[in-house]
């Protein structure tokens, strides 16, 4: 049988992917359902899940267990990771394209482009780790 808290994290990771697409839609009126697949944007699925793994562990092994101490661990490297570097990869593509972008017209390139939203900001982290707060309450009540 699966735990709790592993459904609790993967459906919070579930529903921060879709509400991109609903918070998306809201944005642009443009209904996109392949942005579920997306990685960026707003909330941060990744951190959505892991908040809420992290605050399951502590509920059924306590703050003082070695478990939460490594998932909490993990959980804070996350999304720095999530905010940091893959930030950085995004504004790095960004860069790249725009280059390619100008060399299209001269050098008869391929039309092909990187793909700029990987990371996230850190109010998107937030995002994620109010909505894993509220998966949280929902699911370990």
């Amino acid at each position: 049988m699966i735990h709790r808290v592993a459904v609790a994290a993967l459906l919070a990771g579930l529903a921060a992917q879709a509400l991109k697409v609903l918070i998306e839609w809201a944005r642009t009126r443009r209904f996109n359902p392949l942005r579920f697949f997306d990685n960026g944007g707003m909330p941060s699925s990744h951190t959505a899940m892991v908040a809420t793994l992290t605050i399951g562990v502590a509920k059924y092994a306590g703050v003082s267990s070695t478990l939460f101490a490594v998932t909490c661990l993990f959980s804070l490297y996350f999304m720095f990771e999530a905010a940091g570097l893959r930030q950085e990869v995004g504004n790095q593509a960004r860069v790249v394209n725009d280059l390619v972008d100008e060399l299209r017209h001269t050098h008869h390139l391929d039309p092909k482009t990187l793909k700029e939203l990987v990371g996230h900001t850190w109010g998107e982290v937030a995002g994620g780790f109010l909505f894993g707060l509220v998966v949280s309450a929902v699911a370990y009540r």
